[in-house]
């Protein structure tokens, strides 16, 4: 009786508390809510109470999907009718190491037929692993038309044609962002597609294109945009014309320039040198392809108030790395390539101790001289970042070997990681100095970093790892794990133990149905999880599907023969049911 009293009291308190909550007039709370920016903090205000949903679905402007097949099109725009900015993701991450065959799907063009009828004023949008054609493109253009701002990034399937369609017909273009694409580029000639009426842009960046530009056209639209803040251009343009565009725009605040490797004369580099002096609002410098030496000394002047400086097309060497990181007092993020080794490195931690961000990436993946020690980074270098950069707290380091020591070392110095990615490129290589695991090293990560978010894991790694991970990681929200574990009990802590987990990418791994099967209470509450050669089978799978059937479960077929084994299995949870354009070789289970 005095539980039943006190199970009505409380009732009535959250109803008293849900009344004082909804007291807003709907106006002053959709006023309010403008002014929340994070779309985890959205959904968050949505399920505050009914009135809250209600004026989040009418107030929002801006829609992330980490996932397009979570949601279809027809759902998004009957829960927000004015949505004006799209942020959309496709094919699962591991699609970047061509582990998802081509046409698995992630098609753009159904989502743009229903944005068409829904949001004739979308504005915005972001796209990242989607299929896109020229068609959808050229719809696109058409269809909206207010739209200001298009980026696509690992996307494919389309050409410069398409990118032809969005230059003739988006009339209040702001932003057009062509990022690490599979496109097919027939050359330069969209760049004349602008009307020589067209003045709106603001960012512009085409760096990862490979044919030579209209450079005529490119000079003449820089010159019209004078707002254009952002200007990224690829490998053919030369340094001469970047000269000529930055006497046209030295109010960008990001560049990325073309080669930098043509000869000059010594009076063509003074002049250079004089022009990069007045780009005083640079914050972000990137592209470098092919830099020579000689001309390295023409970006000092620019680079007082640099925070971003992207190098990771620059096969640097470390003496190089030195001298222009000396004017680079404030820098923040830094990415490199492997070839300033050590070296470099060690100029990084004593040159930066803002830093914030670091990411060494491999110049040669599959050179095996150099994975057996004959280059690249180590251990010593990442150490000699941390003793420098107290601030760091972003890593993704390629490198030849590590030690437990070091990681350990690392983290005493740099306790507030969110993102920590090691990949140490031989996989299963053990602590090179003791022949041990690397499970101690990734054991001092999660222990001391409180923050962590983002973790990925390589070396030769036993369950211990993830016991840790398990243990220790309670903020942990992605997880990419390759070649490591011993048993289903490795994948197990981490689903037991990781309360916020959304995203687990596995690869290579010994877990089975026991360890597939051990998530059931906790993918509803994740965005995805992915498995590619592990131990999975078909029975597996069904379960999976038969205990849960509000999540898609996904196989993707290489052996039709196959009936036993699960080679790829993507699992996501969705509103919209399994998808209705999954190619033959996916199984929906």
């Amino acid at each position: 009786m005095a539980a039943s009293k006190r199970k009505m009291q409380s009732v009535e308190a959250d109803s008293c508390v849900e009344n004082r909550i909804s007291s807003f007039p709907d106006e002053v709370l959709e006023r309010v809510l403008v002014f929340v920016k994070s779309h985890k903090d959205r959904s968050s205000v949505s399920l505050v109470c009914k009135d809250w949903y209600s004026a989040d679905c009418w107030s929002r402007t801006h829609v992330f999907i980490g996932n397009c097949y979570s949601v279809s099109p027809e759902i998004l725009v009957r829960r927000f009718p004015n949505i004006r900015s799209v942020t959309l993701k496709g094919k699962p991450r591991f699609s970047d190491f061509n582990l998802v065959p081509p046409n698995w799907g992630a098609d753009i063009h159904s989502w743009l037929v229903v944005f068409a009828s829904a949001y004739p004023f979308l504005e915005e949008l972001r796209l990242k692993r989607m299929a896109v054609s020229d068609e959808s493109l050229e719809y696109l253009a058409r269809s909206f038309g207010n739209f200001r701002a298009l980026s696509l990034v690992s996307c494919d399937g389309f050409s410069t044609d398409g990118l032809a369609a969005i230059a003739t017909h988006c009339r209040n273009l702001t932003e057009l962002d062509i990022q690490e694409n599979g496109i097919d580029d027939l050359g330069g000639s969209w760049l004349s597609c602008f009307p020589e009426s067209f003045a709106s842009l603001e960012a512009l960046n085409f760096a990862n294109l490979s044919s030579e530009v209209s450079f005529d056209a490119l000079e003449r639209l820089v010159t019209r945009c004078k707002s254009l803040k952002v200007l990224k251009v690829n490998k053919n343009v030369t340094l001469e014309q970047l000269q000529r565009l930055l006497v046209r725009a030295p109010q960008l605040t990001e560049l990325g320039t073309g080669s930098f490797s043509q000869e000059l004369m010594p009076r063509q580099n003074a002049e250079l040198e004089s022009v990069f002096s007045h780009c005083k609002n640079l914050h972000t410098l990137s592209g470098l392809w092919e830099v020579s030496a000689l001309y390295l000394q023409a970006l000092y002047p620019a680079c007082t108030n640099l925070t971003f400086l992207n190098l990771s097309y620059a096969a640097l060497q470390s003496a190089q790395l030195a001298k222009l990181l000396s004017s680079c007092p404030h820098l923040r993020r830094l990415w490199v390539l492997d070839t300033v080794e050590d070296k470099g490195l060690e100029a990084v931690g004593s040159s930066c101790p803002l830093l914030e961000e670091l990411r060494v990436f491999p110049a040669d993946p599959y050179d095996q001289d150099a994975i057996g020690g004959g280059g690249g980074v180590t251990e010593s270098g990442f150490v000699a970042v941390s003793r420098g950069c107290r601030n760091l707290h972003y890593v993704l380091y390629f490198c030849r070997q590590m030690t437990n020591a070091a990681v350990e070392t690392v983290v005493r110095n740099c306790p507030d990681f969110t993102h920590f990615r090691l990949c140490i490129m031989n996989p299963c290589q053990p602590d090179y100095h003791t022949n041990e695991p690397m499970d101690e090293a990734f054991g001092a990560v999660v222990k001391a970093c409180a923050k962590l978010q983002r973790l990925a894991i390589s070396g030769l790694l036993t369950d211990r790892v993830f016991e840790y991970i398990g243990k220790y990681a309670k903020n942990l929200e992605t997880l990419s794990v390759a070649f490591a574990g011993s048993s289903d009990r490795g994948m197990q802590y981490v689903l037991e133990g990781c309360p916020k987990l959304r995203k687990l990418e596995i690869r290579d791994c010994p877990f089975g149905n026991a360890a597939l099967l051990s998530g059931l209470e906790r993918y509803e509450s994740m965005r995805s999880l992915w498995m590619s050669a592990c131990h999975v089978t078909m029975n597996g799978c069904r379960l999976l599907a038969r205990d849960m059937p509000r999540l898609n479960v996904e196989v993707i077929k290489e052996d039709e023969n196959d009936d036993t084994r699960a080679e790829k299995v993507y699992v996501y949870r969705s509103v919209a049911g399994p998808r209705r354009d999954a190619p033959p070789f996916v199984l929906t289970l």
